[in-house]
């Protein structure tokens, strides 16, 4: 859930060119709502049941409230104004009922000028982008779009909420012949959005979350991306402007859960989610605790290192190498807490890093442990081994691709 706060005259004129570019190009069935279509989708979310029941659970209202406020939002004539006064709060009420509190760095290195590919890690369905851009927001910065899956939008309102708080849609679970058109316009899309457009990017570097602590980054988007490169490789990508970013939380959100889908894929290979999997993740990833979060911002892309990769003759290779090069980054840039560090060496059952926490945090972390493990019903011994592994991974990564160390040691 993103939001923006253009002045009017400025919007205006925003809205204008994006709409004469959007419909030029035919982004219109992925795109984000604009102004100009605000009043009817608001209208839409605004009688549906499903949603109604939605603001009173997520919001604990009761009924003659939410009739109240649903009143209020009818008077909201922009989307601006919407994030503003409803998406900001609810955020931040998020932020305060479920974590530690939120830190941010590498904003400074930053041109607020200039749009970005931002290419995260992704732990969260809803708030590893939603956090992101509530706190760029406070810093002064343009809106950022932001890539979600077509899979989570199960109900009509989720579409409409999403498409008018700057996200536009990647399609999944499409027929193949479909697949490629339908890649295409998504790269064409991003870089234009990029190079011609008003918003930088936000997009996962993966399908999916990183449901075992392993961050990496598929070659498949990078070769999605480059769909719409007319120019040569180092041209192609130095014009998109990436910057690896890392989202870490020291509570994992959903941790049980993807420790008990992670199991049921060990147990049946053909394993596959339901929609109300998805919609349960993302309700719990709102309201578990979520400990300390940080985000960290990586260094663009840098032009030497983007040349150095195209002179690599074979394509994949050098989708895989630039791939790298956005992992390394990323781990360097995730914040490893305790928890990690505890993790890992109860992983490799070592003492490594003992100095790095006390003893009460490792019993913090062990009460953490075994309260959420009750909620998983699979073999518990299997499910431990699991759920350290997940916290352990990113200390490893940091090990292997970012200090070079050598280890007998395999995650």
């Amino acid at each position: 859930m993103i939001f923006c706060n253009f002045a009017g005259t400025r919007q205006w004129v925003t809205d204008f060119i994006r709409k004469k570019m959007h419909s030029m190009l035919n982004f219109d069935d992925i795109r984000p709502y604009r102004n100009d279509e605000f009043p009817e989708v608001l209208s839409r979310l605004l009688v549906d049941p499903v949603f109604h029941r939605v603001l009173m659970n997520s919001l604990h209202k009761g009924e003659e409230e939410i009739l109240l406020m649903k009143k209020a939002m009818k008077e909201v004539k922009s989307i601006e104004v919407f994030q503003d006064q409803y998406i900001v709060p609810v955020i931040n009420q998020i932020l305060n009922s479920s974590s530690r509190g939120l830190t941010m760095q590498g904003l400074e290195e930053l041109d607020k000028s200039q749009r970005y590919l931002y290419i995260s890690n992704h732990r969260d369905i809803i708030l590893d982008a939603a956090l992101m851009n509530v706190k760029m927001h406070a810093s002064g910065f343009s809106p950022t779009e932001i890539a979600i899956g077509s899979n989570l939008l199960i109900y009509p309102w989720i579409n409409d909420l999403v498409r008018i708080n700057r996200s536009f849609i990647v399609k999944r679970n499409i027929p193949v012949k479909q697949m490629l058109t339908s890649s295409k316009l998504l790269s064409q899309y991003i870089r234009h959005m990029i190079t011609k457009g008003s918003d930088s990017i936000w997009i996962a570097q993966r399908e999916g979350r990183a449901k075992d602590g392993n961050d990496s980054t598929q070659p498949a988007l990078l070769k999605m991306l480059n769909m719409s490169n007319s120019n040569e490789f180092y041209e192609g990508f130095r014009e998109l402007r990436i910057i690896p970013m890392a989202i870490s939380y020291e509570i994992e959100p959903c941790g049980n859960e993807k420790v008990s889908e992670l199991k049921k894929r060990q147990l049946d290979p053909n394993f596959q989610k339901t929609e109300k999997d998805d919609l349960m993740s993302m309700v719990s990833g709102l309201s578990n605790q979520k400990g300390k979060i940080h985000i960290q911002f990586g260094k663009q892309i840098d032009e030497d290192i983007l040349r150095r990769i195209a002179d690599e003759p074979a394509q994949n290779e050098r989708l895989r190498m630039l791939a790298e090069q956005i992992d390394r980054e990323i781990y360097k840039n995730y914040k490893l807490y305790s928890n990690n560090f505890i993790a890992y060496d109860l992983y490799f059952k070592t003492d490594k890093y003992a100095d790095r926490y006390a003893r009460e945090e490792k019993e913090s972390f062990l009460e953490l442990t075994h309260s959420r493990l009750k909620l998983v019903n699979e073999d518990i011994e299997d499910a431990m081994f699991l759920w350290l592994k997940m916290y352990a991974t990113p200390v490893y990564n940091f090990e292997k691709h970012v200090l070079g160390e050598i280890t007998k040691h395999q995650i």
